[in-house]
């Protein structure tokens, strides 16, 4: 044989072997990943102490594991946004608010955990460019890809033994697709143990103006899509999402008329704004859960 065909036998060979190995693996992984039988380590003792938070991304499968079994059976999915947010707040501006309203909101019931927030949502057609797809940076979903999506994370979640679920949002654009998708999860899942609902109270621009003004801050619109109570709250989080160091070295210091200096001053406001969301969301999810009322209709935009 010449040593081109050796060559060629040689490597015809390796890729016999190659394509038989992943066969077995594909088949071996196929078995494992459908076998309905549980793994043995599923009941298997955490080996350390858990850590203190409520955000299931941060957690261990055996931390959630065992907060199921210790009764935090509440599950908050939250819904943001990546969108255009003016010159000076970051693309996830309703994410990070998000973040430090929906940790407050679980500590406040006891027995709620947080999925991951999702930054997902409808914000405007692709073609032609509609609404916040205007501007670059922002991600859109069809409705129908929002609403799958949620059905999707809810689904996970009641597998896993999860007995209430709880849709909110920080975006109007977001209230139509959770309010359907809520009503109908409720009328599939009728005969199951598990509830949902689109807590609608917890989306209150109005509420959040109002207390605003009840502590001495009155807006004057900008034409910016933007809010001092955005920029407060996010400020607990990280001030660089609203580009503070930036605006410092340029005057541009203020929202729709309100200083954000000193800072600590703002930061402080957006820790009580962060505590009334919460306090008043966490009474409504406590009202409907007693009440096991049908979900509210969605605010509106």
């Amino acid at each position: 044989m010449t040593p081109s065909k050796l060559l060629l036998v040689s490597y015809l060979s390796l890729i016999s072997l190659s394509i038989n190995g992943q066969h077995r693996e594909g088949t071996a992984a196929a078995t494992r990943y459908n076998n309905s039988t549980p793994p043995d380590d599923l009941n298997a003792p955490r080996p350390i102490e858990a850590r203190d938070t409520v955000f299931i991304e941060e957690m261990t499968w055996m931390e959630v594991r065992d907060a199921l079994n210790a009764g935090k059976t509440s599950i908050i999915i939250a819904t943001g946004g990546i969108e255009q947010n003016g010159p000076y707040v970051a693309l996830g501006k309703h994410n990070f608010v998000l973040r430090q309203d929906c940790e407050a909101i679980a500590r406040l019931l006891g027995n709620a955990l947080v999925a991951p927030i999702i930054p997902f949502v409808p914000e405007g057609h692709h073609n032609p460019k509609t609404h916040h797809m205007r501007y670059p940076g922002t991600i859109s979903l069809t409705e129908e890809t929002f609403e799958q999506l949620l059905i999707e994370i809810a689904t996970s979640f009641k597998i896993h033994g999860f007995q209430q679920i709880l849709l909110l949002g920080d975006s109007g654009d977001n209230q139509y697709g959770m309010d359907h998708v809520a009503k109908k999860l409720s009328t599939q899942w009728k005969s199951h143990p598990t509830t949902i609902y689109h807590i609608a109270e917890y989306y209150a621009p109005a509420a959040i103006t109002e207390w605003l003004r009840n502590h001495g801050i009155s807006e004057v619109d900008e034409g910016l899509h933007d809010r001092f109570r955005y920029e407060a709250q996010i400020a607990t989080l990280d001030a660089r999402h609203i580009r503070l160091s930036y605006r410092r070295k340029v005057g541009l210091t203020s929202i729709n008329g309100v200083s954000l200096l000193p800072i600590e001053t703002t930061k402080a406001i957006g820790w009580q704004l962060i505590e009334f969301q919460a306090s008043r969301t966490a009474a409504a999810i406590r009202e409907r859960k007693n009440n096991q009322s049908t979900t509210p209709p969605a605010s509106s935009p």
